[in-house]
């Protein structure tokens, strides 16, 4: 299994590694600072060394595969895997908000996708909000706020016992682990997730929030821009 360093320190945009497989389906190492796709966060971007990482996905038996381009390295290489920082921070940014957006709309969440520039939740709304300015302003308060965000582990037994923990319908905690990883933010949200985020929410920015657009009969899109 490749060491998940990302995971204890989201913040960490480098480290040096020690190449474990080389194949046609990517570069495997035995630590990353790499996310690797998933949950609706895109895979990390940056170097090998030499080698360029245009995407990084999750593999087999607990691997991460960085999907490379240019000189690989060789089997029983250390490297330095280097992360394109200002996109990771974006996502983390990103993440993090789209948690508060859950929050600001407190309805259940059918989809979503992050971006470094623009990212989206999509909502069991049958209908559009009457004030989206206010979702904005009390987005926007809860960043300024300064919440703590954090991470604590449950039981998948005390995950069954508690289902409202899932917002998301379209995407479940990961289980089989025994356990499931949860963010929780101030006193204000708590849900499983294993994406990377900020430290504390006025870390995010101010936001705003673009187009609402209508993706069903029950279904509205909100799509969410840094400032």
């Amino acid at each position: 299994m490749t060491e998940l360093l990302f995971r204890d320190d989201p913040a960490l945009d480098w480290c040096e590694a020690t190449v474990v497989d080389v194949s046609s389906a990517g570069v495997v190492l035995d630590r990353t600072v790499f996310y690797p796709a998933g949950g609706g966060q895109p895979g990390d971007t940056g170097t090998l060394d030499a080698a360029n990482v245009h995407d990084t996905v999750k593999g087999e038996n607990g691997t991460i595969l960085h999907l490379c381009e240019g000189e690989l390295p060789g089997v029983g290489e250390t490297v330095t895997a280097t992360l394109d920082w200002e996109r990771r921070h974006a996502h983390m940014r990103m993440h993090t908000a789209l948690h508060l957006l859950s929050v600001a709309i407190p309805l259940p969440v059918s989809g979503g996708s992050i971006g470094a520039e623009k990212s989206r939740l999509d909502f069991d709304m049958p209908d559009a909000p009457e004030d989206k300015q206010a979702i904005e302003d009390a987005l926007n308060a809860m960043i300024e706020a300064d919440h703590p965000v954090t991470e604590e582990w449950i039981t998948e037994a005390e995950l069954t016992a508690n289902p409202a923990l899932v917002k998301t319908m379209s995407v479940k905690p990961p289980v089989g682990q025994g356990r499931v990883r949860l963010v929780r933010i101030g006193d204000i949200d708590l849900q499983p997730c294993g994406g990377t985020h900020v430290e504390r929410t006025g870390e995010i920015g101010p936001v705003r929030i673009g187009k609402i657009e209508k993706k069903g009969r029950q279904n509205r899109r909100v799509n969410l821009h840094l400032v």
